[in-house]
């Protein structure tokens, strides 16, 4: 298994340092959210930020727009562990000059999707800074009937299967999508997922967590990665293939999941989720790594190429 580098590097590190009672803290670092034992019930919780030129862009999006995707992102994690949300909170840092109707369309962007997911905003923070604008969420859910769904689950042998379509979100989709909340906890309850995960980062990227987590490898097959509308039409003009946005550009927030052969086939004929559809696109296989299978079955290591959050050569990951 190569060397983890970046944010794996830091994860590790904070994983090496952590001092916690396992039976305190069933789920540390490392997965989308940390669960919490509270003596009768367990608590999940998660915290997101997002930083303007990085994560939006002012010129492009609303503050509504901002507000509802730092909520959203956190609801996000809620869904890549099945979980159901219960409460958030939030805090922000506005730019010195920002005046009140700015900050309150934040605000009503936080509440458009808190709303939408019964997850009330309780409490959180404001100050303002001389610097671009700020803002995170902190979330907490509960199981509530549904075993929490960690990225380490995957087992060799069990397919993998993705929600809906994949790439080209920066041309808007990346401030006005739906987490796949109930959507996740449908399929927990219909099936056992072995593993899954929200793809925020590209599935490139978020493949290979779960596969470094699980302790196996997977192989996907490039013909049936499901392709966006949207990454057709960046293809016409950028000089990257509709292929390479769907498997790099991240912020899809869609759903990857590895369950066993015979309940993702399952899944993939009965078609649980109605509209949005189930791809079979690959395999979780023995060893480490992730490998394409392109055409004529031509297979090649498919190196992480979404977002990375933390580089620890100090260079720019935006």
């Amino acid at each position: 298994m190569t060397e983890p580098k970046g944010e794996w590097q830091l994860i590790d590190l904070i994983r090496a340092r952590s001092r916690f009672d396992p039976a305190a803290v069933p789920i540390g670092p490392g997965d989308d959210m940390a669960l919490v034992d509270l003596g009768e019930s367990g608590c999940l919780v998660t915290t997101d930020t997002l930083l303007e030129g990085t994560h939006f862009r002012l010129a492009t999006a609303t503050p509504r727009q901002v507000g509802y995707k730092a909520m959203a992102v956190s609801l996000s994690d809620a869904a890549a562990m099945a979980a159901e949300p219960v409460c958030a909170v939030a805090w922000v840092g506005l730019p010195e000059g920002r005046d009140m109707a700015f900050a309150e369309q934040l605000c009503l962007g936080l509440s458009d999707a808190a709303a939408r997911f019964a997850c009330p905003v309780v409490g959180g923070d404001v100050t303002s800074w001389p610097h671009p604008l700020a803002i995170g969420t902190s979330l907490v859910a509960r199981p509530a009937g549904v075993e929490p769904v960690r990225r380490s689950g995957a087992r060799p042998g069990d397919l993998l299967l993705v929600t809906g379509d994949l790439g080209g979100s920066v041309l808007g989709r990346h401030l006005e999508f739906v987490p796949r909340v109930k959507e996740a906890r449908l399929l927990a309850r219909a099936v056992t997922l072995h593993a899954m995960i929200d793809l925020s980062d590209g599935l490139s990227t978020d493949l290979g967590h779960i596969a470094r987590e699980s302790g196996a490898a997977a192989e996907i097959d490039a013909g049936t990665i499901p392709i966006s509308s949207d990454a057709r039409r960046l293809a016409e003009t950028d000089g990257r293939s509709p292929l390479d946005h769907a498997l790099n550009d991240g912020e899809d927030f869609e759903l990857l999941l590895a369950l066993a052969p015979e309940d993702g086939r399952r899944l993939v004929r009965e078609k649980p989720l109605g509209d949005l559809r189930l791809t079979r696109i690959g395999r979780i296989t023995e060893g480490s790594g992730v490998t394409i299978v392109g055409s004529g079955g031509k297979r090649q290591p498919l190196e992480a190429g979404g977002y990375e959050h933390f580089r620890s050569d100090g260079g720019d990951s935006s």
